[in-house]
């Protein structure tokens, strides 16, 4: 296969797979919210993390494979997935959230997550994914791309790169809208700055209107939003330590009144207690505190 062959073919398998993506999305949306969502950053019907995610996935197999790194058995394509889709998912996140102040998804609720931004459970499904794109969806869609005549395919291909660089760079300027509205938001919670970003493009074109609907869950994290998560994380670490405290002086009050308790108790048997004068069964009690007392001091609790 040529250079050119197998360029064309991962062009292909990157939109394939964005809009396989984006159907995915877009009905998990529809049961969570009941209407339709046209998720992504883009208008149109593709969701590039899904189809850089697979076509990453193939080229590293491809490689690996040919550099005798790794084979392509189930357990390599899996482990490949796992690691390169979760690096992708968290550089995603991290560069949309320094760009725009705000947070796409939020996994911080989930257990084994990286700062919220990747999760255990989604990277078990990036590897599953991986081993059905390889294995499964990679060799049907690549021999239907056979049999399309390469002119046809080069045509083709210009044509949705031209359709899809327009749609980024209208989706870009959307973005540098929210942007915009975000950083000049006197709120200092994200509930309040959504309803600004939401009303401010309800109110543009239809691209603005779109985006202002496809991420209903998306968190804002504007200087002052950060400022105000720190300032209740510094006071409910400053209750935490007060109510340690608390509790350590609690306990060492109790066990101070106790060994008091203990000693008084010990010395009245002392002023009381006569060894010459004493019958058996008083002296066996005796001997009983006395082997109990020196127990207690042998555990430290006297």
């Amino acid at each position: 296969m040529s250079s050119l062959q197998y360029l064309l073919n991962l062009v292909y398998l990157f939109f394939i797979y964005s809009i396989i993506g984006w159907f995915i999305e877009v009905t998990l949306k529809y049961f969570q919210f009941h209407r339709f969502i046209n998720r992504g950053f883009l208008t149109g019907p593709w969701l590039p993390i899904y189809g850089s995610g697979c076509a990453l996935i193939t080229v590293a197999i491809d490689a690996l494979t040919l550099l005798s790194v790794v084979n392509s058995s189930y357990g390599s394509v899996f482990a490949v997935s796992f690691a390169l889709c979760g690096t992708l998912e968290y550089m995603v996140s991290y560069v949309m959230e320094k760009r725009f102040h705000a947070r796409w998804w939020d996994y911080s609720t989930k257990p084994m997550n990286l700062h919220g931004r990747i999760w255990i459970g989604n990277l078990i499904l990036f590897g599953l994914g991986g081993v059905l794109v390889v294995k499964l969806a990679d060799p049907v869609f690549l021999n239907l791309l056979e049999r399309i005549p390469q002119n046809i395919k080069v045509m083709a291909a210009l044509g949705l790169l031209s359709v899809f660089t327009a749609d980024v760079i209208i989706s870009h300027f959307v973005l540098k809208m929210v942007k915009t509205e975000v950083e000049g938001s006197e709120a200092d919670n994200t509930e309040e700055i959504s309803k600004e970003v939401r009303a401010t493009l309800s109110d543009r074109n239809l691209f603005a209107r779109r985006f202002a609907l496809a991420y209903p869950e998306v968190i804002y994290r504007t200087d002052k939003v950060k400022a105000r998560l720190a300032s209740i994380m510094e006071q409910t670490e400053a209750l935490r330590k007060e109510a340690e405290l608390f509790i350590a002086d609690k306990k060492e009050s109790s066990t101070h009144i106790r060994n008091t308790v203990i000693s008084d108790q010990n010395t009245l048997i002392e002023m009381l207690y006569d060894g010459s004068s004493s019958d058996e069964k008083q002296k066996s009690l005796k001997e009983k505190i006395d082997v109990n007392m020196e127990r207690l001091k042998n555990r430290g609790a006297l």
